[in-house]
């Protein structure tokens, strides 16, 4: 009985200790580099926002890619 209650403190505890964060996970220095452009999904923004037009446009798909949208589907 004893070691099952202080099994349990220790597991409380070391839960307790993950949640002690108070720092951000990439520091500001940090921000530059996540901010290169080879982080990015699409090589050519341009290009990219071209070709999910087309997409839509073939598929009848238009907003499908996107959290939010809804309506006819009209151009």
């Amino acid at each position: 009985m004893l070691l099952k209650r202080a099994l349990s403190i220790i597991i409380f505890f070391f839960a307790l200790s993950g949640c002690k964060s108070l720092q951000p996970w990439v520091k500001p220095h940090q921000r530059g580099i996540l901010a290169d452009s080879i982080m990015a999904f699409d090589v050519d923004p341009a290009s990219a926002k071209y070709m999910n037009h087309v997409y839509e446009a073939r598929e009848a798909a238009r907003g499908a890619e996107s959290g939010a949208g809804g309506g006819c589907g009209c151009n």
